[in-house]
């Protein structure tokens, strides 16, 4: 496991915001048995389960706010980061509709006071920014959002995101410029942008995979209000070891990696709610649903997918598992879970990494 992207995270000190939800859970443990000092920094876990408070971990966690930029701050001089994985945010888009202020003051400030606690912090070697597929202006197209389309968003979330972007780009081009990096400043900055990312221990509201794991477990039927709607699905190890191969290349000094990347499925990935749900099916009978396509509904986007060419090109990137293995993990993983009362994270890591060295992937060694 440590000698996983060259060994470079073995006793590294990194600090990930937001280690207390779904996506870095999965990357705290990750990084945890990969030998690194992890620090998480996040608000108590606001779900009940709560993935991160089923998993054994020998890492440090300081709950804070990220808007609070004092106590970031004070976290940051007291543990001395050398990289960052910043995923602390309100990442619904639902709930950015029930209250804007907060989704705005989360993910655009949350996203400066992180950068200015690294300004202040003079171990920080890298910081990777995780925003969201939905920061692209969405015009509902077919093909794929490469990495220099227009940012955007129509909802509080999607726009709150692309903000989130937008002041990335800010302080890399004011602060962490690259012609500067060596001299000046020894930071370098990257954002990145995942598509729909499932698997076990996502309990957040308003999240269709939440929601079809709680009707099952209740006996229920799920209710699909949008059953056309297109995501590029991922299971959530394919972009973190995304994330994990760029801050690699960060770590390493190779400035030209300092940059917007994007991490999503083959285009396999991209297919409609409906037929995800009953892909799940087939791993677990239980699963049933119907269809209530509710015109009141909020917007939410209709087709949206992501071009990965750069990673796949530049980073020898691509996800191991397929859309059909990642569903059927993840119904395993729940199954596992409500039904024998088992936590399979760990197993599925191994497994995650085995089948990416099955397919020369080249972070695996």
């Amino acid at each position: 496991m440590q000698k996983l992207f060259c060994g470079v995270y073995k006793e590294r000190r990194v600090l990930i915001t937001g280690h207390t939800g779904f996506k870095g859970s999965w990357l705290a443990l990750w990084l945890s048995q990969m030998g690194a000092e992890v620090l998480g920094y996040a608000k108590e876990p606001n779900t009940s389960p709560n993935h991160f408070s089923m998993l054994d971990m020998s890492i440090e966690s300081a709950i804070g706010d990220i808007r609070d930029g004092k106590n970031l701050s004070d976290v940051f001089k007291r543990f001395q980061p050398e990289i960052v994985f910043h995923l602390a945010a309100q990442p619904l888009v639902l709930q950015s509709y029930n209250d804007p202020v907060e989704t705005f003051q989360t993910n655009v400030m949350g996203t400066v006071n992180l950068f200015e606690a690294c300004r202040q912090t003079s171990s920080v070697k890298a910081v990777i920014n995780i925003t969201s597929d939905k920061c692209y202006e969405n015009k509902e197209w077919v093909w794929g959002y490469r990495e220099k389309d227009v940012i955007g968003g129509y909802d509080p979330y999607s726009s709150s995101k692309g903000c989130s972007e937008l002041v990335t780009s800010a302080y890399r081009k004011s602060f962490f410029n690259l012609d500067d990096y060596g001299r000046e400043h020894n930071i370098l900055v990257a954002s990145v942008r995942a598509g729909n990312v499932i698997g076990g221990g996502d309990w957040a509201k308003y999240r269709i995979i939440t929601d079809l794991m709680e009707a099952v477990s209740q006996g229920k039927k799920l209710i699909i209000r949008n059953p056309l709607s297109t995501r590029p699905w991922q299971h959530v190890l394919s972009p973190l070891s995304g994330y994990l191969l760029l801050g690699q290349k960060l770590l390493e000094g190779k400035k030209e990696f300092a940059e917007a990347w994007n991490f999503g499925s083959s285009d396999g990935g991209v297919i409609p709610v409906l037929h995800m749900v009953q892909e799940m099916q087939k791993s677990w009978g239980k699963i049933d649903y119907q269809i209530d396509q509710n015109k009141n509904n909020p917007h939410e986007a209709g087709l949206l997918k992501l071009d990965c060419s750069k990673a796949r090109i530049k980073l020898n990137w691509k996800g191991a598992w397929d859309s059909r293995t990642t569903f059927t993990k993840t119904a395993e993983w729940y199954r596992c879970y409500y039904e024998n009362q088992q936590v399979i994270t760990e197993n599925q890591l191994k497994e995650y990494m085995a089948d990416a060295g099955k397919v020369g992937l080249n972070w695996v060694g």
